[in-house]
């Protein structure tokens, strides 16, 4: 009986250490964001109301998220925003903070998932616009994985609603962790 009992625990406890060896951390700040990766990003001005606009924009297959939102953020020279979205993604890039460890716990997506909530901000820091997205999504299973967005392709589509406002609003170096976040009081 304990024969057969030795090999299946030695399978799984050397599947278990595999599984904790492919765990992988970036640093804050660590995966850059790429320009050019979102040719098919479409953006239209649905509402204006005085210096308050509201854009949609429709990402397409193949678009890469993070890089049309910044170029969108540098095109209409946008200094303070939040958004909202749903679509899919093919693949992305997540992660969670691990304060122990003070790095991001990164979170593949590898197959074709929903995009169950898509919300985050825009702001400035050294005078350009820096995207901060965190996203929900569920595979076919319909088990949700979310975090902080590094990277996602999408397919086929994404819709995202970008409220800017008038307001320019900067970002600091969290001096702990070394993330970035908001500052609504920048120093003078």
């Amino acid at each position: 009986m304990l024969k057969k009992l030795i090999l299946p625990i030695f399978l799984i406890l050397l599947m278990s250490q595999a599984a904790l060896a492919q765990d992988e951390y970036v640093k804050p700040g660590q995966i850059p964001v790429v320009p050019g990766k979102a040719p098919n990003l479409r953006v239209k001005l649905v509402s204006s109301n005085g210096n308050v606009k509201t854009y949609l924009l429709v990402f397409n297959k193949g678009d890469e998220i993070l890089s049309g939102m910044t170029e969108f953020a540098e095109k209409y020279h946008v200094t303070c925003a939040h958004f909202t979205g749903i679509g899919a993604v093919s693949t992305a890039t997540l992660g969670c903070l691990d304060y122990d460890k003070k790095m991001y716990h990164v979170v593949p997506i590898k197959e074709q998932s929903e995009i169950l909530s898509f919300i985050g901000n825009i702001a400035v820091f050294n005078n350009k616009p820096v995207v901060h997205a965190h996203v929900g999504t569920a595979p076919a299973s319909g088990v949700m994985k979310g975090g902080h967005l590094f990277e996602g392709f999408v397919w086929p589509t994404l819709e995202v609603y970008v409220t800017v406002e008038p307001a320019s609003i900067g970002k600091k170096r969290e001096p702990e962790l070394g993330f970035l976040m908001l500052d609504p009081e920048p120093d003078k």
